[in-house]
């Protein structure tokens, strides 16, 4: 063979090599859609997915009828969505694109659910209504999760099952009420940060509040260690420096707030951009959006001691994000982290020691706010995704899996 043709032959060879090469980075695994039917003339959003103690994946959600709310919730069975069951409804509720009802269980498999019912005339005067349920058919009276009685603002809960309990967590605006500013109406007092033990039939044995003042409007996430529960939150200074903070509950006390890592993201209003937060015995994963000094991140950051220490925090996001994240862990040792760029949903794997594993795109949503935030939960090895897909003159919502495996 002269050189002219081995030149010839070798460059085809590493032509080749290349082109399998990159066609094998840039494979995208199978995301499989699940099949969830919808009345055409309703409106459903605010999809909640919830994995129980048997790992059987729970999707709470809103059906809109006119004026009329209803919860429902659906599980998912031999990768079908079961026939959903009615939890309540109304028509005075406070349905909103970022503080979303929830499905929980017990561990005796008793279920507890919640809504936010309008408790004023103030755009933020609302309240957590709670409804619990022994087999899922029918579900108690719904009754409040505070006592305080102030037409103020309370949402953003965060359910964890605790021992024979379930522990509740959410922003409380009880000393905000009769005041005003410029983002949520109030000037009189700050949010606070409260948790509380409930038992099945609905009582409340014991109450705290966590942290005094708080970001008015991100969401709260709650997980289990071997330690105790644990509770992440956008915290908020004097000098409105917006960082995310965590509770402890050591042996019977909660711990003083403590940033998971300091940010230092000035902000002079909410950015409605809560953390999630995943526990595996002393392992903990918290995943959040900051954007300080102009620059969007998704960052996750992990702690192999229940909380008490974290690693510093790994980059996640590749382009222009605008948070909305979630975080599940899927070992011992790794989690997967999902988050929105545009109008994108994406997934990456990230591994204790730092590692990412390429970006998955789940699907394409809408960077819209009445797209809300899209869910993930782990089931088996499977991963669940939802979201809310808008439409010009409806909205519905769309449920997909996609094997652990593939990251």
């Amino acid at each position: 063979m002269n050189k002219s043709i081995l030149t010839i032959v070798t460059m085809l060879l590493i032509v080749g090599c290349n082109q399998e090469k990159a066609s094998e980075e840039n494979e995208t695994p199978a995301v499989t859609q699940l099949q969830f039917d919808m009345d055409q003339n309703a409106k459903y959003g605010q999809p909640y997915l919830y994995s129980n103690q048997a790992d059987v994946v729970m999707m709470s959600f809103i059906k809109t009828e006119g004026d009329q709310h209803s919860l429902f919730y659906t599980y998912l069975q031999n990768n079908e969505w079961s026939e959903p069951q009615k939890i309540a409804t109304g028509s005075d509720w406070f349905v909103n694109w970022a503080d979303y009802p929830q499905i929980s269980s017990f561990k005796e498999n008793s279920l507890i659910s919640f809504f936010l019912q309008k408790s004023g005339e103030g755009v933020y005067s609302y309240d957590i209504k709670l409804s619990h349920s022994e087999g899922g058919n029918t579900w108690s009276d719904p009754h409040p999760l505070h006592d305080d009685g102030k037409e103020a603002e309370h949402g953003f809960v965060s359910f964890v099952p605790y021992e024979d309990k379930m522990l509740a967590a959410w922003l409380d605006g009880r000393n905000t009420a009769g005041g005003h500013d410029a983002h949520h109406g109030h000037n009189g007092g700050a949010m606070t940060l409260r948790a509380a033990l409930l038992d099945k039939h609905g009582n409340k044995p014991i109450e705290w509040e966590l942290d005094d003042k708080v970001c008015d409007c991100c969401q709260t996430s709650a997980t289990l260690t071997s330690n105790g529960p644990v509770i992440v939150y956008r915290d908020r200074s004097d000098e409105e420096v917006r960082n995310i903070s965590i509770v402890r509950y050591v042996d019977g006390e909660w711990t003083s707030p403590r940033p998971v890592y300091p940010d230092n993201w000035k902000i002079p209003g909410c950015p409605v951009n809560g953390p999630r937060i995943d526990g595996k015995g002393n392992l903990l994963g918290v995943a959040w959006f900051a954007a300080p000094n102009g620059r969007p991140e998704v960052k996750v950051a992990f702690s192999q001691d229940a909380g008490e220490n974290f690693k510093q925090p790994i980059p996640i996001n590749s382009g222009n994000t605008i948070g909305r994240v979630d975080f599940t862990l899927i070992d011992e040792e790794s989690g997967i982290v999902s988050w929105m760029e545009g109008a994108d949903i994406l997934a990456r794997k990230i591994n204790v020691d730092g590692n990412v594993g390429p970006i998955v795109q789940i699907a394409s949503s809408s960077d819209q706010r009445s797209s809300g935030f899209p869910q993930m939960t782990k089931s088996g090895d499977k991963l669940v995704f939802a979201w809310t897909d808008t439409k010009k003159d409806n909205s519905e919502i769309l449920t997909a899996q996609i094997s652990v495996a593939a990251f």
